[in-house]
């Protein structure tokens, strides 16, 4: 019987199972005590190889070189978190704060409040009502804050019919890159603003949100409450909240005061109410009273515009002054405009006539040189003066308006009857050669202003034309005495009569009375300024000799007269240098004087530019609205008449005193 092959690995399973029996029986008996381990037996190559492992022995690496290499890497990392960490909160604070801030902070200016301006009795003639500037942030309308491509011109399309814009146009401004702030629309109405608020919650519960960026400052809108009333004087505002003609513009300054601003931080386009606010006050401008009497401008402006538009001029102005102190009452133009709405008046309208335009004055500016005469002591009032009808001077001959026999005139006859023929017979007395006697008149015509600036300091205001006596023309010697060859402005003409009803002394012409400032003190303005021109003498004088022209029968000027006072008055009629062609065409006609003319209170100056309807002389023209606003203003002022009898001074030759 043959033997069964012996299965090799029978022993050694036996032997495992053997081996894990009394392993766990050891576990189970913990008062075993374990014995010494027992050597491995050492291996054989053979059995490696048929596992397939090479003949070197499997050995773990070091891990200290990789620890080390992470341990660098790890510090590496920090140091380079710990550097940007630092440049961050240390080094470059300021400026990551501060482009934090542009995102999160929105700086929006407080404009101030403009200051009133208002006539002596305190009546506004210019002040401010509630209004907003409708305002835009266009960061907020890019595509990445917005989250939509076209939010501009969402927000143009909803806007544009409520601030009567194009839609094209705020979509423009809306899409801006280089500004945070742009204006859509100035001035609106707080209902308009109310329109947009109620609009602006609508689209604030909507995705995407295309009004967050809008917003509104108060802007306070100027109104004129009387409309046309002194508009030249005034002015108006800008859009941009600046003044742009007259008192606004003169006084934009002190009118406009300093705006304030305010900063707060804004998420989505509203205001975030826990992160407070960062305010600076705006300081608001001054109020301004001026010197003008608003009865006397309605009544001055009311009679110019009416008499410009029967006579079909161009223009007209009438100024009237107090002759004590030199303030202006009235500075009326015509035609006006409406302040309120510029838009629909003409460009040449925005200015003031009254002390922008040059002109020639004719004869009511031969005052200037009988008071040269009389103050240089060449001839006295009742001097005869031989008149006639042509005088030939320099290159050519001379002649009154209208044709006469020779006329035989005392000194006050000749302005009485403004005669340009005798004012160069007396003027040609001031010097024994007539560079000399140009000389002594270009003297007195400075004197009383001419050339030189009224003091007002209105923008655009003109100083006049008078050239240097030694560059006088060979006919200008003799047409400046009775007003051809000179030119003025309205004012300038009102202070000349002004400064004979003064007696003598030349005040200088003022419109502002006073200034109330944003702290509530009011400051009166700066005296102005004074100067003597003539003698109290002759300043009486030539008030006599005014009356002539207004009450003597031979006079031009008894259109003029006015029941129980004395007038004083001259008129003028002057060829006209059209400003287009810079030729003579048309006529000026002009009235001045003053009254009482013995005790005088007010000067009022009358000139009509380039009459075409009917009469264009001085007398017929402007008489009558010299007349007009001279008995409102007696009226107006409670000026009473002095009760005294009329000098009536000689005018003819050889006529006694009253004659």
């Amino acid at each position: 019987m043959s033997e069964r092959p012996r299965d090799p690995g029978r022993g050694t399973r036996q032997s495992g199972e053997k081996r894990r029996s009394q392993s766990q029986e050891r576990r189970r008996d913990p008062r075993r005590v374990p014995r010494p381990a027992r050597q491995a037996p050492a291996r054989t190559s053979k059995p490696r190889q048929q596992q397939g492992f090479g003949s070197t022995p499997l050995r773990l690496a070091n891990p200290r070189a990789r620890l080390r290499l992470v341990a660098v890497g790890l510090t590496l990392v920090m140091l380079v978190c710990t550097v940007r960490l630092l440049q961050v909160q240390a080094v470059d604070a300021d400026a990551f704060a501060g482009k934090a801030a542009v995102n999160r902070y929105i700086t929006l200016p407080l404009a101030a409040e403009r200051g009133t301006v208002s006539a002596r009795d305190g009546s506004a003639l210019a002040t401010t009502v509630d209004a907003y500037d409708i305002t835009a942030d266009p960061y907020l309308f890019t595509r990445k804050q917005s989250k939509v491509r076209d939010a501009p011109e969402r927000a143009a399309a909803v806007l544009a019919p409520l601030l009567h814009q194009k839609r094209k146009v705020l979509a423009k401004k809306l899409a801006k890159r280089d500004t945070r702030y742009v204006v859509l629309a100035r001035q609106q109405t707080p209902q308009t603003w109310r329109k947009i608020k109620k609009l602006k919650a609508e689209h604030a519960t909507k995705s995407p949100d295309v009004l967050a960026g809008v917003y509104q400052e108060k802007h306070a809108k100027r109104v004129y409450p009387n409309k046309e009333l002194a508009s030249t004087v005034l002015g108006f505002v800008s859009g941009d909240g600046k003044g742009g003609a007259g008192v606004e513009a003169m006084l934009d300054e002190d009118l406009a005061g300093e705006d304030g601003k305010t900063t707060y931080a804004q998420s989505g386009g509203r205001q975030v109410p826990t992160a407070g606010v960062r305010e600076k006050a705006a300081r608001p401008g001054s109020d301004i009273e001026l010197t003008l009497d608003r009865d006397i401008q309605w009544s001055a402006q009311q009679a110019i515009t009416d008499q410009v538009g029967k006579s079909g001029a161009d223009s007209g102005y009438v100024i009237v002054q107090d002759t004590r102190t030199g303030e202006l009452l009235a500075m009326a133009s015509a035609p006006g405009f409406d302040p309120n709405d510029i838009s629909r008046s003409k460009l040449k309208s925005f200015g003031n006539p009254a002390l922008q335009d040059a002109y020639e004055p004719g004869s009511t500016s031969k005052l200037m040189s009988m008071a040269a005469v009389l103050e240089e002591g060449k001839a006295t009032p009742g001097t005869a003066v031989t008149v006639p009808n042509r005088l030939k001077r320099a290159d050519r001959s001379f002649a009154d308006d209208v044709d006469h026999p020779t006329w035989h005139l005392t000194l006050n006859g000749v302005l009485a009857k403004s005669s340009n023929i005798g004012t160069i017979l007396a003027t040609e007395q001031l010097g024994r050669t007539q560079r000399r006697a140009n000389k002594v008149l270009h003297g007195y015509l400075r004197d009383f202003g001419i050339g030189r600036p009224t003091g007002l300091g209105f923008p655009g205001e003109t100083d006049g034309i008078l050239e240097k006596p030694g560059n006088w023309s060979a006919s200008q010697q003799y047409t400046i005495p009775f007003g051809q060859g000179l030119s003025l402005n309205a004012v300038q003409a009102a202070s000349i009569y002004s400064t004979i009803a003064n007696g003598g002394e030349r005040i200088e012409p003022t419109l502002v009375r006073g200034t109330t400032g944003s702290d509530g003190r009011y400051a009166p303005a700066k005296p102005p300024e004074k100067r003597r021109v003539v003698s109290p003498k002759t300043a009486r004088t030539l008030s006599r000799m005014l009356e002539s022209v207004v009450d003597d029968m031979e006079g031009t000027g008894t259109a003029a007269k006015i029941p129980g006072y004395r007038v004083a008055g001259k008129t003028g009629t002057a060829n006209r240098v059209d400003p287009h062609t810079g030729r003579y065409h048309g006529y000026t006609a002009s009235f001045a004087g003053f009254a009482p003319s013995d005790k005088p209170r007010i000067t009022v100056y009358c000139a009509v530019q380039n009459p075409k309807k009917g009469s264009y002389f001085g007398s017929d023209v402007c008489g009558p609205v010299y007349k007009k606003v001279m008995k409102f203003s007696l009226k107006s002022l409670q000026v009473p008449p002095t009760g005294a009898a009329p000098a009536r001074l000689p005018v003819l030759a050889g006529q006694g005193q009253g004659g």
